[in-house]
């Protein structure tokens, strides 16, 4: 009995190392954060799919609008949260959402992308535990928390809501 516990538990031992040997490390992550990121930027945007007072955008499958103000829509997919702040007044172009983002200075990546009409960017931070993963184009900016395994797909539904927003009212 004692032999097949054992055998048990060096079997348990080596699996728990094949699966944290299967993860991405935190470079190969960020390469492919920013790889995805400016895939998706310089991307023709998705269609719209969701109607709101003021603007349209894509939501991909599986996110649920749970809270909707002025200028901030929450967003739930799973157990994450997704907050998609904009601003009506920005123009596609504008760079305040990066250089807040810049001035925090504590990032594991910040990369910009720019087209003549757009101006984009992903931001990367180290928490406790997990990483804040930031993106966005002119006055749209989606955060959320995430994992090194999640945050490649993670951002490239971020980006592609990004991209989508299409503003049907600038007056407010």
């Amino acid at each position: 009995m004692n032999r097949v516990v054992t055998v048990i538990s060096l079997f348990t031992i080596a699996s728990l190392f094949v699966l944290i040997g299967c993860g991405p490390s935190q470079e190969e992550a960020l390469s492919a954060v920013k790889e995805n990121a400016s895939t998706v930027f310089h991307e023709e945007p998705l269609q719209s799919n969701e109607q709101f007072d003021n603007f349209s955008i894509y939501i991909p499958d599986g996110y649920n609008v749970v809270d909707e103000s002025k200028s901030n829509l929450i967003l739930e997919s799973g157990n994450q949260t997704y907050i998609l702040f904009y601003n009506a007044l920005e123009s596609t172009t504008s760079q305040l959402n990066y250089q807040a983002a810049e001035s925090n200075g504590n990032n594991e990546l910040l990369e910009a992308f720019e087209t003549e009409e757009r101006f984009g960017y992903v931001r990367v931070t180290g928490l406790d535990k997990d990483y804040e993963l930031q993106v966005g184009i002119g006055g749209v900016k989606i955060t959320t928390q995430t994992t090194l395994s999640n945050m490649g797909e993670d951002v490239k539904e971020m980006m592609q809501m990004a991209n989508s927003m299409a503003y049907s009212d600038q007056t407010e």
